[in-house]
């Protein structure tokens, strides 16, 4: 397989972007799903920002920089990227924080219903915000299996809440269906993007989408705790009212007036203070996604995870896959259920072949299109063999749990 893999690396139109990121020696890094590779020019604009704008700059960057209009700009970079128009698009705050927004917005839009739709299993945070609402009377949250959400739409139901691409399993919804399935029931759609953004065709536009919002350090290479973003479809922007109702987020913050007027479109999305250097670090990402392309690198993902998938039953290995089989069902990346996840994934680690883990069973590659090789997928399933074959993974160390997994 190694020799294929080679030729297929001779062929792929995407390889010269690799030398575009900084990977250490003999890492193989699968775990670009949940903190992107460090793109090189990331270091010079975090230098420069800080040095000149900053440094030299000081609070004149405000204007002389153009640091004021930051979060437009990089959201209109993004916008592109998941069939949005540039002003229904805004970089800020975290999802959870983003989430809250939304839904409470679309909350307010749908008088007479309090209902939050989504799945059991979601992503922890996407549950908790609803949670957070019900506490405080303002919503109830209902949860139904993915075959059985357009049953659960109903006169109640203010907000159908679901992340594109699963995070532990990569399973994909059909956004077009289940957003028309949303709105003949009269609520309203928000997706969560975290795990498509930057590495999956998505077209808010397309399928009528409402609101959505996606971490920017994933996909999009942003670095950790990289600003969010979010999505208001144009046409609710006369409706939408976000509830926190910081400064930034008024129409014209240096009026300093004691009455809050929300800024017109998207620029309301915005609370606090726009953090500089984190939204610095992101737009280089953003910039390396875009002149890539999206589809590219979809086709890319494919093919990598199948070839994978190739590798491990030329290994003979006989994993429990929970992704789904057809490459067009999933994600960018393939999970595996196995008792001893995370020792294996640790052990894994330990030889240089970084992926996660997902509890309570779940090991979880990722496959960040942009800098990964085929060369990586055949060295990966030859790890991950020896690892099993060998029974590697119950050495003592791999068990003890660490705080992040």
């Amino acid at each position: 397989m190694m020799d294929r893999a080679k030729a297929l690396d001779a062929a792929d139109p995407l390889a010269a972007f690799r030398e575009s990121f900084i990977l250490p020696e003999g890492v193989i890094y699968l775990d670009g799903n949940s903190l992107g590779a460090l793109p090189k020019a990331t270091t010079a604009a975090m230098t420069r920002v800080v040095e000149k704008e900053w440094g030299e700059g000081l609070i004149r960057s405000w204007n002389d920089a153009d640091w004021f209009a930051m979060g437009t700009r990089v959201g209109a970079k993004i916008a592109p990227l998941i069939g949005a128009k540039p002003h229904e698009v805004i970089a800020c705050d975290t999802v959870s924080v983003n989430l809250f927004k939304l839904i409470s917005a679309a909350l307010a839009m749908r008088p007479g219903r309090k209902v939050i739709l989504s799945e059991p299993g979601n992503f922890p945070t996407d549950i908790y915000m609803i949670e957070g609402l019900e506490r405080q009377g303002l919503a109830t949250q209902r949860l139904a299996p993915r075959d059985q959400i357009m049953d659960a739409l109903d006169d109640d139901v203010a907000l159908l809440m679901l992340t594109h691409a699963h995070y532990k399993t990569g399973e994909l919804f059909d956004m077009a269906a289940m957003t028309k399935a949303a709105h003949d029931a009269g609520a309203l759609v928000l997706w969560d993007l975290s795990h498509s953004t930057g590495a999956l065709p998505v077209d808010l536009n397309g399928v009528h989408a409402d609101f959505a919002t996606g971490c920017g350090y994933k996909y999009l290479n942003g670095g950790p705790g990289a600003p969010a973003f979010a999505y208001v479809a144009d046409r609710h922007h006369a409706d939408f009212a976000q509830p926190l109702t910081g400064w930034f987020g008024h129409a014209r913050p240096f009026a300093f007036s004691d009455e809050y007027e929300a800024a017109p479109g998207i620029e309301q999305l915005q609370c606090g203070t726009a953090p500089i250097l984190g939204l610095t670090a992101l737009e280089v990402g953003v910039d390396l996604i875009a002149e890539i392309g999206v589809d590219r690198l979809y086709s890319k993902s494919r093919a990598l995870s199948e070839f994978f998938l190739e590798c491990i039953v030329e290994r003979g290995l006989d994993l429990d896959l929970v992704s789904p089989s057809e490459s067009t069902a999933r994600g960018s990346q393939l999970s595996f259920r196995h008792d001893n996840a995370y020792a294996l994934c640790q052990a894994l680690i330990a030889r240089g072949v970084i992926g996660d883990f997902r509890d309570p069973d779940i090991l979880r590659l990722g496959f960040a299109p942009a800098y990964l090789r085929f060369e990586d997928m055949a060295e990966a399933a030859k790890h991950l063999a020896e690892v099993i074959q060998t029974e590697e993974w119950q050495r003592d160390e791999f068990s003890q749990r660490a705080a992040v997994t």
